[in-house]
């Protein structure tokens, strides 16, 4: 009977535990000035999830994650990190979660051991336990043999893992990535991902990635928020997000862009199309069926065809469906207003 009894108070326990939100956020906005950086945001985020903001430089993502790791007071709303008040329980909002910047923050005369003990001495760690927790998170990022080297001899691949490696030490229950593998090379990027995918499935922390990859975001969320100018445009699995496509897409170069345009407007083969980069971005049932229809369409109406690529739907198109613009036309502005903003007016607090 008292086994019986321990298991159901273990399996309810468990189903509590696999069920509670890491991060509850409502109604979450930040101003500066006459500037929205944030715009009334509402999100959820359970235990153990690898969930993503997607999004061009300045769409609000750095703001979010200034907000929800205590750096940046909000103008209004509110938010719950770990059950803690965003605004009313600092301090213990910041010994639940760890955080890797998006701009360099390592000590470049230390050495990678040293940066890491710093790091736990700053959040009152024993030194027994920070050698045990250096000696993992040092082989859970592959960096042991470059322990006793300094960081200004590390490549950016390595500096990006010991960040990734001191924002562990702690074992925060939360971490957040704001842009991780940003300035990487594609071979360093992917084994990055690697590292987040383990430390996220192995030990169950729950990890927030901000990025504007989009095949980051396709790779590794559970979930990914679409956001533009402050606010959540759409919400789901990467999977669910591109089935909203459907289909096929088409991309197609053509002259005459607008003329085509309304041709196709009319054609029942066609369910959808943006023009972002001088393309156009042709959402569509059976691709294979449709190519030699539209190619033709375009030849009877005097249209010259410059290029045709037929793919199955991306984050990219779901981006443009919501948008109406890439993420390529967005970085083209050149200015993340949020964080010139913050320079600006301060932190906010």
């Amino acid at each position: 009977m008292a086994f019986e009894l321990m298991l159901t108070c273990a399996i309810r326990n468990f189903l509590v535990l696999v069920c509670m939100n890491a991060i509850e956020i409502k109604q979450l906005t930040k101003k500066f000035g006459d500037f929205t950086a944030v715009d009334s945001i509402s999100l959820e985020i359970k235990q153990g999830e690898l969930f993503g903001l997607l999004g061009p430089n300045g769409a609000g993502k750095t703001t979010i994650i200034s907000m929800l790791s205590t750096i940046l007071k909000p103008t209004s709303g509110s938010a719950l990190v770990w059950k803690k008040d965003i605004v009313k329980a600092k301090d213990a909002v910041r010994h639940s979660i760890g955080i890797v910047f998006q701009d360099p923050s390592l000590d470049d005369e230390l050495t990678g051991f040293e940066n890491l003990d710093f790091h736990g001495r700053m959040y009152g760690m024993a030194e027994q336990l920070r050698k045990e927790r250096i000696a993992e998170v040092l082989k859970l990022v592959e960096l042991e043999e470059k322990a006793k080297a300094l960081v200004k001899t590390y490549s950016g691949g390595m500096k990006r893992r010991l960040e990734i490696a001191r924002g562990l030490m702690h074992k925060p229950k939360v971490l957040f990535l704001d842009e991780p593998t940003i300035g990487l090379d594609p071979q360093t990027r992917r084994k990055l991902w690697e590292y987040i995918k383990n430390f996220n499935k192995k030990d169950g922390v729950t990890v927030i990635l901000t990025t504007h990859y989009m095949d980051e975001a396709d790779f590794l969320c559970d979930r990914i928020a679409i956001i533009d100018n402050g606010k959540i445009m759409a919400l789901d699995t990467p999977e669910k997000l591109k089935q909203v496509i459907g289909g096929d897409v088409i991309t197609m170069g053509v002259s005459k862009q607008e003329e085509f345009k309304k041709i196709l407007e009319k054609n029942p083969c066609v369910k959808e199309i943006k023009v972002f980069d001088s393309m156009l971005n042709i959402a569509v049932e059976n691709g294979s069926t449709c190519v030699p229809k539209l190619i033709a369409l375009a030849q009877k109406n005097n249209i010259e065809v410059d290029s045709v690529m037929l793919k199955r739907p991306s984050l990219e198109d779901v981006f443009i469906h919501y948008t109406g613009r890439s993420i390529r036309e967005q970085e083209s502005d050149g200015k993340d207003k949020a964080r010139i903003m913050m320079k600006i007016h301060g932190s906010g607090r």
